[in-house]
């Protein structure tokens, strides 16, 4: 991690999660122990079922782990709180508000004026560059500006943690790397600290400081992959030795962690 030592933001302590089905009890989680810090782009990898996204609603406060602790700024997590912001792959705008509505409507929340609304609204808008669609209806929009407005949204309420879910992984390969180059481009400009969830390892690549790999399940963490590459990773990044010694590093141990949970 660049910049050693930094506050700590996100810490998991011990974190066991089980869920009972109607085949019995199934182990999600076994012992995650974790720290993420103060505007660190963190990115989580591994196979189908490994805990991902179950890890991501415990720090967001959708679950609570069956044992263990999820501290977010010291505090332990006890629930939903707006020092949290998630933006998931399906996108979660409200279909009967304009863009800019969507955006202002957790500055209201917050209980922000119209007016400070309306311009902090606006600002991010900017930030994402759809500013010519603010007045459009999410029906109006592709599934990559809908996703620009979801982060619009997330940033503009200023949550401590940005927590995302597979955000581009229902899209297209070239509107996928151009929300990739933007994140990344919104992230050095504004400072969140990210949690990432992707089954893509080059974008993992592309977008993180550390790669968190996710053992099949039980989930446990394998391995943390420091991702010393320079902002910003373009085209030529991706194709320099090492970021793909980095990529095909990871993608040995996801699959190998894949074919472990096949037998």
């Amino acid at each position: 991690m660049a910049g050693n030592p930094r506050t700590t933001e996100v810490k998991i302590e011990q974190v066991v999660k089980r869920f009972d089905t109607r085949n019995g009890e199934v182990v999600a989680l076994n012992g995650i122990d974790l720290e993420i810090a103060k505007d660190e782009f963190v990115c989580i990898v591994g196979p189908s079922g490994c805990g991902k996204s179950t890890l991501l609603n415990l720090i967001a406060g959708l679950s609570k782990p069956t044992s263990g602790k999820v501290y977010v700024n010291g505090k332990e997590v006890e629930g939903p709180g707006s020092e949290r912001g998630v933006v998931f792959q399906q996108y979660a705008l409200f279909p009967w508000l304009t863009v800019k509505k969507n955006v202002e409507y957790g500055l209201k929340l917050q209980g922000m004026s119209r007016k400070e609304a309306s311009a902090e609204a606006t600002r991010y808008i900017e930030m994402v560059d759809l500013k010519q669609f603010e007045n459009a209806y999410p029906k109006e929009l592709s599934g990559g500006m809908k996703q620009r407005v979801a982060i619009a949204r997330a940033y503009a309420v200023k949550p401590q943690v940005l927590l995302m879910d597979e955000p581009f992984g229902a899209l297209d390969a070239q509107t996928k790397t151009q929300l990739q180059s933007e994140l990344i481009h919104t992230w050095i400009q504004e400072k969140r600290t990210v949690f990432f969830i992707t089954h893509d390892v080059e974008e993992a690549v592309t977008l993180a400081q550390r790669i968190i790999i996710m053992s099949a399940r039980p989930g446990r963490i394998r391995e943390i992959v420091e991702v010393n590459l320079p902002y910003p990773r373009d085209q030529k990044t991706r194709v320099s030795k090492e970021f793909m010694d980095i990529k095909n590093h990871i993608w040995d141990e996801v699959y190998e962690e894949y074919m472990a949970m096949r037998k």
